[in-house]
């Protein structure tokens, strides 16, 4: 039972400090760095820890762990609130909708998703996970998450998914800026080349941003005049998942 304790709490490390190497892990938790490594190598061989990308060998939880996540709460709260605006918001844009939610200051899940009657339409696997700072779900939360979670997120090595990906920090605050003044946040093939997608916040009963909800297309149906429209619609649907988790 020691041996499996000791086990949680390298992976809880690992989540709290990624990307992190064995032996900041070994002074972290008081271990020898022989024993750190090979739970870090049971956790690689079954899908729940992964070497981040590098010239030294440093570790991060993969997406297999923060995929469990949806299965927990599939059908909670969130999900409740958010069918019926989500299914409204497809049906008036009849593009793709997404809802997802922040895993700490790690990462987006998507936990819901509303797919349009579109031919040809974007499409993902729930327990998908994407940057806060390349996705319009992820820049929605970011922008309204607390100093210290922003500072948390953009002081990492930010990468870049594109020539189009802004992983500038300064770049990233004024951007937050016009999202907290506009209400909404968009990707123009920031994370995947050529998907845009604009999105809005969630938030709960006192006021703290818990999710955000997006529509999806590809760049050859997305209309520059049509910004406007697009972005009431899914700020609409937002106000009404937060009216359901008791906001406002």
């Amino acid at each position: 039972m020691n041996s499996l304790l000791k086990s949680i709490e390298i992976i809880e490390a690992v989540s709290e400090h990624q990307p992190v190497g064995v032996g900041e892990l070994a002074k972290l938790l008081e271990m020898p760095k022989s024993s750190v490594q090979r739970v870090l190598m049971t956790f690689q061989e079954a899908g729940w820890l992964r070497q981040a990308s590098g010239e030294i060998t440093r570790w991060e939880i993969s997406p297999r762990v923060i995929s469990v996540r949806p299965n927990a709460l599939k059908g909670g709260a969130l999900q409740k609130a958010a069918r019926e605006p989500m299914q409204d918001l497809c049906n008036a844009v009849n593009e793709t909708v997404h809802l997802s939610i922040p895993d700490g200051t790690n990462a987006m899940v998507l936990v819901e998703e509303i797919e349009c009657k579109q031919f040809v339409r974007t499409a993902y696997k729930i327990g998908d996970v994407s940057p806060f700072h390349a996705t319009a779900n992820g820049l929605a939360l970011l922008a309204f998450m607390n100093e210290g979670q922003i500072a948390t997120i953009l002081n990492r090595d930010l990468k870049k998914y594109g020539d189009r990906t802004i992983n500038d920090p300064a770049l990233i605050r004024e951007e937050i800026e016009r999202i907290r003044a506009r209400g909404y946040s968009m990707n123009l093939g920031q994370y995947r080349h050529a998907i845009y997608a604009i999105g809005a916040p969630v938030f709960d009963a006192s006021g703290i941003v818990v999710a955000s909800v997006c529509i999806s297309m590809p760049e050859s149906r997305f209309e520059e005049g049509r910004i406007g429209e697009w972005a009431g619609a899914v700020m609409n649907a937002a106000s009404q998942i937060s009216r359901g988790r008791g906001h406002g």
